[in-house]
């Protein structure tokens, strides 16, 4: 088993850096209008011959009700009407991304995100999934990870009964706070005994995984109200939790600027809410998984974990990153193979595509041998805390020190201030480097100097 994470404030101080949260590498920031549907369309065809295994992931970007700290793509409306013509467009893309594809290839991980998933009526629902079925292999005996973004408000027993029958056998929880206070601050009113129905619903209907999403750094909040919304979230028993730093770009966020800044914690309150939500965590059982997640021992993130087995792609950790990711839907991400690409984030020229029968591809890029060499080295440590340099030595045909020779001396740093164990085989992060592997994964990044740090929240 993987030690307990230690808390280190002198660290967390000196290296708590703004920089990527590597859903992918290169990330998204690196993504160019050069790339476009052509290049999809080659990439679906390359995966079709070599018959891989698929994650679709679809995009609802409907809610009912603005929340202050979003940074999601969304549109506010409380017009349903709406999720019509999208909902057309998205089952004409469907069509124009399968028939690129085998109807051999199985759908291994499906996740519905928002935006607010349940925004669509129940029929909506069902015709959406009557779609992916329809044009894509969907297994039908449970034993997918098809998984769907819940907020309490917009969920009852029915709309749960409905998705378990629809074949999802995962849901993810927004929850950020329980405070009325922070609530009202951020404009998202959710009861306890909200959250708490879905949960028994969830748990009735034979769901196989429950996840709880929390912010912290949210205005009005304080160590001491966020360590009662983290009882109470314990209480519940999620099977993971994931613990998000709030990061405040206005200047990015149009919704964020309703936020007073002046409501918000400092610094030295953040850290004081993270370090003892690790140790509510920790003595409740949940495991450290990494990049802001827990989960219980059993769960198979963590199993994965123990196992080296464990990757990490825009949807998060997950135990599919041998999978194609298929994005469908406004502002979507696919990668396929070595090809990253993503559809448009402005609604109206992605409907407009589809209306013309084109794909809403806008940008993207494709993979550099040096690009894969990284990814690999980033995804071993930012998954496994652990890297052994045989591994990429023999999968790319690379002497490592040499190839990173330029790195040393900031890994070196790095092993000085107890972040990592360096030696001539391999990277250890240390117990009190895993809060802060981004700051590692970061070193490996040649693309960082080139960028705006302020377009990446902190590692705290």
């Amino acid at each position: 088993m993987l030690d307990a994470i230690r808390w280190d404030t002198d660290l967390i101080r000196r290296y708590d850096l703004a920089g990527p949260r590597y859903t992918s590498y290169p990330t998204a920031v690196q993504f160019h209008s050069q790339v476009g549907s052509f290049d999809l369309l080659h990439a679906l065809r390359e995966s079709r011959k070599a018959q891989r295994p698929l994650s679709l992931y679809v995009h609802v970007p409907f809610c009912a009700n603005i929340c202050y700290y979003c940074a999601c793509n969304k549109v506010i409306t409380k017009d349903r009407g709406r999720a019509l013509p999208y909902l057309q467009r998205l089952e004409q893309e469907i069509q124009l991304v399968a028939c690129h594809l085998d109807p051999q290839q199985k759908v291994e991980q499906l996740h519905f995100g928002g935006g607010t998933p349940t925004f669509l009526s129940h029929d909506e629902l069902r015709q959406l999934m009557a779609q992916l079925r329809k044009h894509f292999n969907l297994l039908d005996d449970d034993s997918g990870d098809y998984g769907i973004e819940i907020d309490p408000r917009e969920a009852d027993w029915s709309t749960m009964g409905l998705l378990r029958e629809l074949g999802f056998n995962r849901v993810s929880i927004g929850l950020q706070d329980l405070d009325p206070a922070v609530q009202r601050a951020v404009n998202r009113l959710q009861s306890l005994e909200e959250t708490r129905a879905v949960i028994d619903a969830a748990r009735t209907l034979q769901f196989r995984s429950i996840n709880i999403d929390l912010i912290y750094g949210l205005p009005k909040q304080t160590a001491e109200n966020f360590a009662r919304t983290v009882e109470e979230v314990i209480s519940l028993q999620p099977d993971r939790l994931s613990v998000f730093n709030y990061a405040h770009l206005p200047e990015r966020f149009m919704p964020q600027r309703r936020i007073n800044s002046s409501d918000l914690p400092a610094p030295a309150e953040k850290l004081q809410m993270l370090q003892r939500t690790i140790e509510q965590l920790t003595a409740a059982g949940y495991r450290y998984i990494g990049m802001d997640h827990f989960a219980l021992p059993d769960d198979e993130l963590a199993i994965a974990q123990e196992e080296t087995t464990l990757q990490r792609n825009f949807q998060g950790y997950t135990t599919h990153g041998h999978c194609d990711l298929i994005g469908l839907g406004v502002s979507a991400i696919s990668q396929i193979g070595d090809l990253y690409c993503q559809n448009s984030s402005d609604l109206n020229e992605y409907q407009n595509a589809l209306a013309s029968s084109q794909l809403g591809t806008s940008r993207g890029l494709v993979c550099t041998q040096d690009d894969r060499i990284r990814r690999a080295v980033i995804q071993q440590l930012i998954c496994n805390f652990h890297l052994q340099f045989a591994t990429i030595e023999q999968q790319f045909n690379l002497d490592f020190r040499g190839y990173f020779g330029e790195l040393w001396p900031q890994l070196q740093a790095m092993a000085t201030d107890g972040l990592i164990e360096l030696d001539s085989e391999k990277i250890l992060v240390l117990p009190a480097g895993r809060l802060l592997v981004r700051s590692v994964c970061m070193v490996f990044d040649a693309y960082l100097e080139q960028q705006n740090r302020q377009r990446f929240s902190r590692v705290i």
